[in-house]
């Protein structure tokens, strides 16, 4: 079959080598054997990847992303499905007004949300900065939770509960049993895209850090400011790594299909 559209062809081809190149690259100068980042790597050599397993500010901030992209991603999740079911089995008034303003994160810019945080919590209440940066994270992962199990709920037959209420199951029995399996390739992916927004989140984790409290895309920011040698590209490849093992269990298990396909919807 001819390609009916030479130019969006091209254009695609051109936006995946604008995407992947540079990641290429990263790859290849995080195994070189110099002290530099220089392309084509000087050797190869594993003692990068070993500095950055062994350089503590980098393991301590990876724990703290860890920690906070975690628990933000649970606090989302368990606000974010009851207002789905809400909004789409319930019969709330205004729900577009209610599914609006838990969307509304997506719109207004994080430096706006984080430079209100601080303002508020930090200087004013003085609050814990590692709870504010919480709280603004689960804040920017609430659009995924809602949208994207909506997008898994919208597309069941709401006539299967009705089904299992009519054949006298529990209002609980049917969440069990009818509307959880329904709902669980949304939530699975609605905390694949949290944990990783959250983790990788730069503009409102900057404005909320101290100097307990730094995310590992901080710090590695810092250290390029300071340092330019390849204990970055080798953490960079790291991530990576794990991102695409994350990835292949997910493919493996639920189907990117199911995972993602209800968001287009």
């Amino acid at each position: 079959m001819s390609n009916r559209h030479p130019v969006a062809g091209v254009l695609a081809v051109a936006g995946y080598i604008v995407m992947i190149v540079p990641i290429l690259f990263v790859v290849a100068t995080a195994f070189t054997a110099g002290n530099s980042l220089k392309f084509p790597p000087e050797g190869f050599s594993l003692r990068w990847f070993d500095a950055a397993l062994g350089y503590a500010p980098f393991m301590s901030s990876l724990a703290t992303s860890a920690e906070i992209a975690a628990l933000a991603t649970l606090i989302a999740l368990a606000v974010g499905v009851p207002v789905t079911l809400a909004i789409h089995r319930g019969r709330i008034p205004g729900k577009g007004i209610v599914e609006s303003l838990f969307l509304s994160p997506l719109i207004v810019p994080e430096l706006v949300v984080g430079l209100a945080l601080f303002q508020q919590l930090i200087v004013i209440m003085r609050v814990d900065n590692w709870l504010v940066m919480l709280i603004g994270h689960t804040a920017l992962l609430l659009p995924y939770a809602v949208r994207v199990t909506g997008a898994a709920l919208a597309g069941a037959d709401p006539s299967l509960e009705e089904a299992a209420r009519g054949l006298g199951a529990s209002p609980m029995r049917t969440f069990w049993t009818i509307t959880v399996p329904v709902l669980r390739p949304g939530i699975f992916s609605a905390a694949l895209l949290s944990f990783i927004t959250s983790f990788n989140n730069v503009p409102l984790s900057l404005l909320l850090q101290s100097r307990d409290t730094q995310t590992l895309p901080i710090t590695m920011l810092d250290y390029v400011q300071q340092s330019y040698d390849p204990m970055v590209a080798a953490t960079s490849t790291l991530i990576l790594a794990v991102t695409v093992v994350i990835a292949i269990i997910a493919e493996r298990t639920v189907g990117f299909a199911k995972i993602f396909g209800g968001i287009s919807r």
